[in-house]
């Protein structure tokens, strides 16, 4: 899991724990008809909005997000170097036998190995990465929506709360108890909005901001195998979406990918 996801949930939590301890007593948090209103009508409207496959997919999506390692351009820039070596040997048509598990990736070594034109190349992986980027959106939508919909269903419940308080006014001692009860919707979705959704959607589009820069690498890396640059200035070229403080030389790039395939 990625450790300053880990972290940020845990410390979260714990804090809000922590003052609520301080403060009184947990109990005084737990009210069931209070969770049913936010948690229900949050998943509720989301399904009203999306798909059911969509949400399922949604959640998936986090799920990797949150477990799998992310990315780094250095390495996709040893991917296209050692590409840019292999077509410089043995042609761009060895390019089409490249095994990988990147679509993306076998797509683009494809299309070189087909001699496609330059600007059919761009305009073909330029609707690839529009594509995924879509569909990343509409992942990161999901959890922003929930985010607005679970504190408007806390306010909902809040007034429900009050209606039956104000409904039972000749019992003066139920007034304070009763009032903290309907509190709790809004205590649960402005929760659930800034330490569940709002940030998963924050991870997300991290993640894709990644993934779109990923990807801007493979494409020209493809472009520059297509002009048929030698490896330093394929370097020189990728290597500039990568900070320069994180940027790896380039024969220590070279020798960690060959690494890699041995």
């Amino acid at each position: 899991m990625d450790i300053a996801s880990l972290i940020g949930v845990i410390s979260g939590v714990l804090l809000i724990i922590g003052a609520i301890v301080i403060g009184g007593s947990v109990r005084n948090f737990f009210d069931l008809p209070s969770a049913m209103v936010v948690f229900g009508g949050t998943v509720a409207a989301t399904l009203l909005t999306f798909q059911f496959k969509d949400l399922v997919a949604s959640f998936k999506a986090a799920y990797f997000v949150f477990a799998e390692k992310k990315r780094d351009p250095n390495d996709m820039v040893a991917t296209m170097i050692s590409l840019c070596y292999i077509t410089r040997r043995e042609g761009i048509i060895k390019l089409g036998g490249v095994k990988t598990r990147s679509a993306f990736l076998k797509k683009v070594c494809n299309l070189i190995a087909d001699g496609a034109e330059e600007e059919l190349f761009r305009k073909t992986m330029a609707i690839e990465v529009e594509a995924m980027q879509a569909r990343h959106f509409m992942v990161q939508d999901v959890f922003k929506k929930m985010a607005t919909y679970a504190p408007a269903f806390g306010m909902l419940g809040t007034l429900i709360g009050l209606v039956q308080m104000l409904s039972r006014l000749q019992d003066p001692s139920s007034i304070g108890p009763a009032m903290a009860l309907a509190l709790l919707t809004t205590f649960y979705g402005s929760l659930l909005s800034t330490l569940c959704f709002l940030p998963v959607a924050g991870k997300l589009r991290a993640r894709t901001l990644l993934e779109v820069m990923n990807l801007e690498i493979v494409v020209e890396g493809g472009i520059s195998i297509l002009e048929d640059n030698n490896p330093l200035l394929v370097y020189e070229k990728l290597s500039s979406y990568v900070a320069s403080r994180h940027r790896r030389p380039m024969q220590r790039t070279v020798e960690k990918r060959e690494a890699e395939h041995d």
